[in-house]
């Protein structure tokens, strides 16, 4: 065991040294996570916000100039007042705004009144060729009529037994920033892991210091565990450089404990780092083994883990296929951990499903490993 150990430690220092004489993997290590935070956090907002409204009020009341008042308000919209109804159809036709606001006469009169079976009616037309965009304005559209109802409504009035009041629990703004930045280490971390190592065999393969390595009584899974080691510490220091600019720079709350979450990081970086090992000993080439670790870092980042697609959308057999990948439970484990005060016991599939990758990927990578110079 000692010389197991010994051995081990040896080869850590030799990729030790390896990696400071790299520039390439240094400035993966070091620069490309603050690109990508910036990048993704930045530009990635769910959120749609100051949508151009064409607004036509034929009401000309106070309750319509307050309900056009809480449209302005809101954030979402940008109005833009109409003169007539031929405005109306032109706007959308030419792609002018995703939507058109016609307050019909009586509005205020039937909002005033509160009964519901007879309420203020107003129209919204919204260009369909969107249906995200679309859906999501009626959205918030039907809160901003909620919220004018209940500032006119009469005391002890019809609509007051019907009315709903939501509270938002963990993301109170339902801001889409708390929902993808604690996701970003999924995509981040996971593709630099696996970019670290994916080189780093199938470099000595080229270079020809495998051959070196291979001649000493150093043995595979003691080659494994020892460039493990080193890649592992730089890409836990890539954890601590996203969870700070997270709380820092994008103001994302942390609820849950900082120590489960290193837990969950240090075991989803193992597997990642050994998927990375896996590229590279079965490929033995650079070029091969960087197309391989981006296809196989990205596409299940973005598709496959719940970090765009719902994952309750997908059909069945997708649904059990994306627990294939360490992506969807590393995501649900960071999001739950941001943003909640959740324990290890809600969690603990989660943990299982990355455990029991980086297990099976440390084993494959020491199976694959040959120690024959023949392709």
């Amino acid at each position: 065991m000692r010389l197991f150990l010994r051995r081990v430690r040896s080869v850590a220092a030799k990729e030790y040294k390896h990696i400071l004489r790299d520039p390439f993997t240094l400035v993966v290590a070091l620069v490309l996570p603050l690109i990508f935070v910036g990048m993704f956090g930045f530009v990635i907002d769910l959120d749609y916000k100051h949508m151009r409204l064409y607004v036509r009020d034929n009401d000309q009341t106070s309750v319509s100039r307050r309900f056009l008042q809480e449209v302005s308000s809101s954030g979402y919209f940008d109005q833009t007042p109409l003169h007539g109804p031929a405005q109306a159809d032109e706007a959308l036709q030419k792609n002018n705004t995703p939507a058109v606001l016609i307050i019909k006469p009586g509005f205020g009169r039937h909002v005033k009144a509160g009964d519901i079976s007879d309420p203020g009616q107003a129209q919204l037309l919204t260009d369909g060729t969107d249906n995200v965009q679309a859906s999501i304005i009626q959205i918030y559209m039907r809160g901003i009529i909620e919220a004018t109802n209940a500032l006119f409504l009469p005391e002890g009035g019809e609509g007051a037994s019907a009315r709903i009041r939501t509270r938002f629990l963990f993301n109170p703004e339902l801001s889409s920033r708390w929902f993808i930045v604690p996701a970003l280490s999924t995509v981040i971390i996971g593709l630099l892991a696996i970019m670290l190592t994916a080189l780093t065999v199938a470099k000595e393969w080229e270079n020809g210091s495998m051959e070196l390595l291979l001649s000493t009584p150093v043995r595979p899974a003691e080659i494994v565990l020892g460039k493990l080691i080193p890649y592992f510490l730089l890409a836990l220091f890539d954890v601590l450089v996203v969870f700070v600019l997270a709380l820092t720079v994008f103001r994302i709350p942390f609820e849950g404990s900082f120590l489960l979450y290193m837990l969950a990081c240090a075991v989803y970086v193992t597997g990642a780092l050994a998927l990375g090992l896996v590229i590279s000993v079965v490929t033995r080439q650079q070029q091969a083994a960087i197309q391989f670790a981006f296809a196989v870092g990205l596409l299940p980042s973005f598709i496959f883990s719940g970090f765009i697609f719902p994952i309750e959308n997908m059909p069945l057999f997708f649904r059990w296929f994306t627990a294939l990948f360490p992506q969807r439970w590393f995501l649900l484990i960071s999001r739950t951990l941001f943003l909640s005060e959740a324990g290890f016991a809600p969690l603990a599939p989660a943990f299982w499903g990355i455990g029991l990758f980086a297990v099976v990927m440390i084993v494959l990578a020491v199976f694959k490993f040959k120690t024959d110079v023949e392709p």
